[in-house]
């Protein structure tokens, strides 16, 4: 890093050592390249000093893309009359988590458009069957009740990802129709009052977006504690309002999601599909920069090309048991190994520690 100036490397070392970054700093990071060396080199040694070598592996079980929300830039939005609906029984739903575990992994991510067609009782049928097969589960739903999320938690889900998006809330109305800012807030508080391990995360390069914009959503992150930050960039689909806008920048998403690295050192944070949508070594690039997840998708047969968030994703013909080895050999060659544990992230940890649980 010698020939980056002085200045560029003392403003991300002291991010490093305090976890701490101003909203001017972090704009003058996102705003030039010249701290991109020292900024991917302290997240990924932040990464390393904190949660060691191995990635959590989680698969990503999407069980239903009916959704009843119209987010501007979602491929699952309701008004998307292209894309061909499917929800999963709850038998189906166990059957591929009961293979999923037999390929080795230690927790079940259940994801699903946000609608209202399943039964409680049905979910933590689902989600009790998968805990006493020996696997964690985390949730990505969407907005529920406090008395749903209770009673997922009951029966027995770990965690529960719920992205912000934007911090900015009139970007998040242009974006969100019929959807309140604050009742998305509203809902990650609950989760962590009921003792979930909460994950949320943004979307990065989206139209209107400002780095100042960025900024607040990576200061929001830090304030509220979260255990797991997601970033992905922005896709456009052809299907959604946005369909004709500029995509996100990879690189732009990368710092983002390596500053959240120097600010939450502990959390787990994913390498997402979306980046390797846009780089063809993207999820190994994240993982040199701050990651320490990866989510391959364990659904099987056409539903992994229905589940269509955006256009380009990868691994779309791949079996679950491909992909498995297939990542598993990119992380071994670059030095890491595959976590044997059920993935809680450190800072979680510290917290039930810290609770006497």
């Amino acid at each position: 890093m010698s020939h980056i100036s002085v200045f560029a490397i003392d403003t991300v070392q002291k991010a490093f050592y305090t976890s701490a970054l101003t909203h001017r700093e972090i704009v003058g990071i996102l705003s030039s390249d010249k701290y991109d060396e020292a900024l991917f080199f302290y997240a990924d040694l932040a990464r390393k000093t904190h949660n060691g070598n191995d990635v959590h592996l989680k698969g990503l079980l999407e069980f239903s893309n009916v959704c009843e929300r119209n987010c501007f830039y979602c491929g699952l939005r309701r008004q998307n009359k292209i894309l061909k609906r499917y929800a999963l029984k709850p038998d189906e739903i166990i059957a591929f988590a009961q293979k999923a575990i037999a390929y080795g992994y230690k927790t079940i991510v259940l994801q699903s458009g946000e609608n209202n067609i399943y039964k409680i009782d049905d979910l933590c049928g689902a989600i009790t069957a998968i805990r006493d097969m020996g696997a964690h589960v985390t949730l990505s739903l969407g907005e529920k009740s406090r008395e749903e999320y209770a009673a997922y938690k009951q029966a027995g889900a770990n965690r529960y990802l719920l992205r912000i998006e934007t911090t900015d809330p009139s970007l998040y109305k242009q974006l969100h129709p019929s959807m309140s800012h604050q009742n998305r807030f509203n809902c990650l508080t609950t989760l962590q009052e009921l003792g979930y391990e909460t994950g949320s995360g943004s979307l990065v390069g989206l139209p209107n977006q400002t780095l100042s914009s960025i900024a607040d959503d990576i200061l929001f992150f830090k304030e509220s504690d979260f255990d797991m930050i997601g970033i992905g960039p922005f896709i456009p689909n052809e299907n959604t309002p946005l369909g004709d806008e500029r995509g996100g920048d990879f690189v732009l998403a990368l710092k983002v999601m390596a500053i959240v690295r120097l600010l939450l050192p502990k959390i787990n944070i994913p390498a997402t599909t979306a980046m390797e949508t846009l780089d063809k070594n993207g999820r190994i690039r994240a993982l040199q920069c701050g990651a320490n997840v990866v989510m391959p998708v364990v659904t099987e047969g056409e539903y992994r090309k229905l589940y269509r968030l955006y256009p380009g994703k990868i691994c779309l013909d791949d079996a679950p048991r491909h992909c498995r080895g297939c990542i598993t050999g990119k992380i071994m060659a670059i030095g890491r190994g595959v976590s044997a544990t059920n993935g809680d992230s450190v800072r979680f940890g510290d917290r039930l520690a810290a609770q006497g649980g």
